[in-house]
């Protein structure tokens, strides 16, 4: 497999309510060496992430582990936020997490994940916003997008909430919008290099 020449890719996810189902149902549809770090932001209470991430470990083909201050991104790894706290990109390829900023309702952020990788990661970035409640992540997917990276929105149908996709297509925040099981798919095509990642203002549906 190969991905675009010259772009390290990173896939940041974001979901919430409906997010566990559908992040199992995408990782499934993946192949084990697939060439691309991942960073997930689920809402979700933190004594809890530790027990998504041994359940997703268990059913994706790559692993899956709670992210730790200071982790380094790597391909085949799927990190997800286990804390309270906001995870970020720091600088090159680690995580960190952060209280800041405070008065996010959500915690931890999708968008504060999303803004971090859109100022600091140098390769090619794919955000995907899953189910969910509110509008968390739609601001941030439509910093990448405006960035020149590719991003790509649950539809209405697959989502058992259609609330953060729903706000990310309501900002233009989406290159895509796609069904729950076309996205793996999709991913495959841009990371592999079938097809090039979008410039701002593509669209497909």
């Amino acid at each position: 497999m190969m991905h675009p020449a010259g772009c390290e890719p990173l896939v940041v996810i974001g979901s919430s309510a409906g997010g566990p189902a559908a992040l199992v149902k995408l990782f499934e549809a993946l192949p084990a060496d697939f060439p691309a770090a991942f960073v997930v932001v689920q809402h979700l209470e933190a004594q809890f992430a530790a027990g998504m991430a041994s359940w997703l470990d268990d059913r994706a083909p790559f692993a899956v582990r709670v992210a730790r201050e200071g982790d380094l991104l790597a391909p085949g790894l799927a990190l997800l936020a286990g804390s309270s706290d906001h995870l970020t990109l720091t600088a090159g390829r680690q995580l960190g997490y952060t209280p800041h900023p405070l008065d996010d309702p959500y915690r931890p952020s999708v968008d504060v994940l999303f803004r971090s990788v859109a100022t600091r990661w140098h390769g090619c970035v794919i955000g995907v916003l899953l189910t969910g409640m509110g509008r968390d992540g739609a601001l941030g997917l439509k910093m990448l997008r405006d960035r020149g990276h590719h991003t790509i929105a649950q539809d209405q149908e697959s989502s058992a909430v259609y609330g953060m996709p729903k706000a990310a297509a309501a900002l233009e925040a989406a290159v895509d919008i796609l069904s729950l099981d076309r996205i793996a798919p999709r991913l495959i095509e841009l990371v592999c290099g079938a097809h090039d990642f979008a410039r701002p203002g593509d669209r497909h549906e």
